[in-house]
């Protein structure tokens, strides 16, 4: 027969079994059995994906990083956080009622979000060159959420799915970096205005900018530095809830105010 032959590599196959699962509604397999436990694999399978979304014309507003727990790692067996890429159809304004109908199995967690006012795109980093480079600081919503069934995940599981990124949600109000620090703030988080979640920026790598400074080593050893005008969100602050349709979640940060969101529509 004629035509041409289809080639596609375990990374096309991963890439294809989670956008499928995000399109359809339905949750798929793990893909570790496509590319093992391979961090550069799963960070390639994560590219590809991100890459059919600005095709389609999202674009790419900040990064999230995941895994900043030591619990969480030590539950998954990593020994380092990961990151995922925002995309602006990701974004939501604080108050908004999300469409739970574009979640599969959502978890929201409370975080200090940076805004970039200079691009990170030459290393070494540390605490205080990030520093320098934050423009304002804002309380947000991450809400977290898995392509892959019942959160079977290990660390190339997670960085594949764009490190389980969701939706996510600013605050209304900004801060400059100098009115807060980010390692001290305590975060105190309700479902239904029942608080179930605390904690402090400590929770994050020790410190939120801590947790920026190795995003921005790690964005740049993979080719991609981040830049001016890119949201970070920085990594949990307290324990994930998970939610479904009709909640409304509210977190208060320490200087940084409040931010809200609930969510709308029938279950996915």
């Amino acid at each position: 027969m004629g035509g041409m032959t289809t080639r596609t590599t375990p990374l096309d196959q991963a890439a294809s079994r989670l956008a499928a699962a995000a399109h359809s509604g339905v949750p798929c397999p793990p893909v570790r059995d496509l590319i093992g436990n391979d961090g550069a694999a799963a960070y390639a399978v994560q590219q590809q994906g991100i890459a059919a979304r600005t095709a389609a014309g999202a674009r790419v507003v900040g990064r999230k990083i995941g895994l900043t727990s030591p619990v969480v790692r030590q539950q998954l067996g990593v020994d380092q956080p990961d990151f995922g890429v925002l995309l602006d159809d990701m974004r939501y304004q604080d108050g908004a009622a999300l469409p739970i109908g574009r979640l599969l199995q959502p978890r929201v967690e409370a975080e200090v979000a940076f805004v970039l006012g200079a691009d990170l795109a030459q290393g070494p980093f540390d605490v205080a060159t990030v520093a320098a480079a934050v423009d304002r600081v804002v309380a947000s919503l991450e809400i977290v959420d898995s392509r892959i069934a019942n959160w079977d995940i290990t660390f190339a599981d997670t960085v594949a799915d764009n490190a389980s990124a969701g939706l996510f949600v600013l605050a209304a109000q900004d801060f400059p970096l100098d009115a807060v620090v980010p390692r001290e703030v305590e975060m105190t988080m309700s479902l239904n205005g029942e608080v179930v979640s605390t904690g402090t920026g400590a929770a994050s790598l020790g410190d939120p900018l801590a947790a920026l400074a190795w995003l921005a080593t790690t964005a740049l050893e993979l080719g991609t530095p981040l830049a001016t005008g890119d949201v970070v969100l920085s990594g949990a602050l307290g324990p994930v809830v998970p939610v479904q349709a009709g909640d409304r979640v509210e977190a208060t940060i320490t200087g940084l105010g409040t931010v809200s969101a609930s969510f709308a529509g029938e279950p996915a």
